[in-house]
């Protein structure tokens, strides 16, 4: 797998109540913490229209919905080390920053770089030991985090959006952003009409976390969003009882709920080499969890090195998400077509 990243480890108690603790009046989040990142300096983007990485540059792309749709992505966990006694990022890391651009940025939000203008903030992102503190200081790190997201996504409304349709993507504490960001821009409110998805793999989503947002179960649907989380085989029993047991779950290789979906269907995981493995496992559905089986190299490899497939809910799929987002973009803009 490309990086290592963070899961949830514990909080048993917090199983059922994990949003509804973060979930605070959103407009008083600046006189908790103060000012979020300025996001009118490009120092405080990673990836921008007129700011794209070296690796993306002279990319041979599909442009065909590059300029009509955008894409903002939120990048997971990398403040992990147990010795870092920081709650959050600092307002200024070169060497994080270089870090996330290099592992998030290049081999998760480059799933969605054909599928319109890509925008990648930096924020000051929790520790991973705020997921095991929601009553305390976790619970403030995920929202100061939160402030810094919610202030980009303002910006790029106010300077960039124009109308354009959005696709929202993230990963683990990168879904956890995106879900507060759906609560509080999207969910009841007019910019519901210009989501396409947003892919939020890598948390567990209940049944009652949006009031009009739908969860998608069909591979060209639209307006909603799809979730999943990655297991080998089958379910461990530490983690998933508590975060994602009977949770939402799509099942990547078909975009829909079918129970066993075969590795011919598999489109491509991009590995850290740059390579594309197609055809890699079969996807079985888990009541909460997608697991891997049948699995052949390197899947079968990686899965004795790491603990956890949750690194790799982005990579793992990485040409089925490319595939399936260019899908959704065709579906919404046929329905805007006959309307």
């Amino acid at each position: 797998m490309s990086f290592t990243t963070g899961y949830f480890n514990s909080v048993k108690r917090c199983r059922n109540s994990f949003f509804a603790i973060l979930a605070i009046g959103f407009t008083n989040l600046y006189h908790v913490f103060g000012q979020p990142l300025d996001y009118a300096s490009q120092d405080n983007w990673l990836v921008l229209p007129e700011k794209v990485p070296r690796f993306f540059q002279n990319k041979s792309l599909d442009s065909t919905w590059i300029s009509k749709v955008d894409v903002f992505y939120v990048y997971p966990t990398f403040l992990l080390d147990d010795h870092d006694l920081r709650w959050n990022a600092p307002a200024k890391d070169d060497q994080l920053q270089e870090e996330i651009l290099y592992k998030a940025v290049k081999y998760q939000a480059s799933a969605w770089l054909e599928a319109g203008r890509l925008f990648v903030p930096y924020y000051r992102q929790a520790h991973l030991r705020a997921y095991d503190s929601l009553e305390g200081r976790g619970r403030e790190a995920l929202l100061l985090a939160y402030q810094d997201v919610a202030a980009s996504f303002r910006h790029y409304l106010e300077n960039y959006h124009q109308g354009r349709p959005i696709i929202l993507a993230g990963h683990s504490q990168g879904s956890t952003q995106i879900t507060l960001l759906l609560k509080e821009f999207f969910d009841g409110k007019p910019l519901a009409d210009r989501l396409i998805a947003a892919y939020i793999p890598g948390v567990g989503i209940d049944s009652n976390e949006f009031k009009q947002i739908a969860f998608m179960t069909q591979p060209s649907e639209y307006g909603g969003f799809v979730s999943w989380n990655t297991m080998y085989e089958k379910p461990d029993t530490f983690r998933y009882p508590y975060w994602y047991q009977n949770r939402y779950c799509i099942n990547p290789l078909s975009w829909d709920l079918s129970p066993v979906t075969s590795k011919i269907a598999h489109q491509g995981f991009l590995y850290s080499n740059g390579r594309i493995y197609r055809r890699c496992f079969d996807a079985t559905l888990c009541q909460g969890a997608v697991c891997l089986t049948r699995a052949k190299w390197p899947i079968n490899w990686l899965a004795k090195r790491y603990e956890s497939l949750h690194v790799g809910d982005v990579n793992l799929f990485w040409k089925d998400i490319q595939l399936n987002a260019k899908k959704r973009i065709s579906a919404f803009f046929l329905n805007e077509s006959r309307n």
